[in-house]
């Protein structure tokens, strides 16, 4: 078997089993192969014709067999891309999805407008899991005093270790804590991706997010708004005039999250942001 048919076989599995929510059999199959020969995607390209080493095979086959159970491809690999960098993910956080890289942008932009104005900022990512969000932000906008912090010892772990990876670790601190509860200084911006999945629709999430990443990092209660609501009201007594936070939500919970706003900053300007499928994402807050 040379490596294009062991590509072509595995995705066709892939593909075939519809449990899976992939929307790409063949470039899981393809992730997948790279990383039991060891391989990068021009590697792989390169030697397509050449014979399949038997323990190679016995790997990949394991491989997929591993991601047809249900387990997702980033966690079988221990890699994903987001916002341009590549980061090691394990189930000590959530995976980094596409629809997040729009909190990315738009913090990006803000900040970039506050830097003119202001030598530094301070901005807090909280619940940073695998630190994609503020790591993001520090490759974009190095002048930034970000702080990250998570309640999970194992995701700030994961979190260190990717800015090490990343030559980054200079530009972040790390604070194991709830929320913004050991934060002792003035922020300019606060980012968040908490958890908003609702309670009672955990049991209907597909199989890769319900058996494999942490529940915690993604049930947020009954209305799906317990954590966000208690950021909301933690908040206040540590922003900066003028500051800025900015939410992902579910796509139905824009609504509710601007009324939690309002509520807890009456005099705020409340925006609710679309993703690229016009759905509600992200709600910035601007005092």
């Amino acid at each position: 078997m040379t490596l294009a048919e062991a590509l072509r076989c595995a995705a066709k599995h892939l593909a075939a089993l519809e449990i899976l929510e992939t929307s790409n059999p063949h470039l899981e199959a393809e992730l997948l192969l790279q990383h039991a020969l060891g391989f990068n995607r021009t590697q792989l390209y390169q030697r397509l014709r050449d014979e399949m080493p038997p323990d190679k095979e016995t790997a990949y086959h394991d491989l997929v067999w591993r991601r047809l159970c249900g387990e997702p491809t980033p966690y079988i690999t221990e890699r994903t891309d987001f916002c341009d960098i590549e980061l090691t993910v394990t189930p000590a956080a959530a995976i980094p999805r596409p629809e997040t890289e729009l909190l990315v942008e738009e913090a990006s932009v803000l900040a970039g407008k506050r830097l003119q104005d202001t030598p530094s900022l301070t901005i807090v990512d909280v619940g940073t899991g695998c630190g994609a969000i503020a790591l993001a932000l520090a490759t974009r906008l190095p002048s930034l005093q970000i702080i990250a912090t998570d309640i999970s010892p194992a995701a700030l772990a994961l979190a260190q270790r990717n800015a090490e990876r990343l030559g980054l670790a200079s530009s972040l601190r790390f604070l194991c804590t709830d929320l913004l509860a050991s934060v002792r200084q003035p922020v300019d911006i606060v980012v968040a991706n908490l958890p908003y999945v609702r309670s009672a629709e955990w049991k209907t999430l597909p199989v890769e997010i319900r058996c494999y990443e942490p529940r915690e990092a993604l049930d947020g209660g009954p209305d799906g708004l317990r954590v966000i609501d208690r950021l909301l009201r933690q908040a206040p007594p540590l922003l900066r005039s003028g500051a800025a936070l900015l939410l992902e939500i579910g796509y139905d919970q824009g609504p509710p999250v601007a009324a939690l706003a309002s509520e807890v900053f009456p005099d705020a300007a409340v925006e609710i942001k679309k993703d690229l499928a016009s759905l509600d994402r992200l709600v910035i807050i601007q005092l």
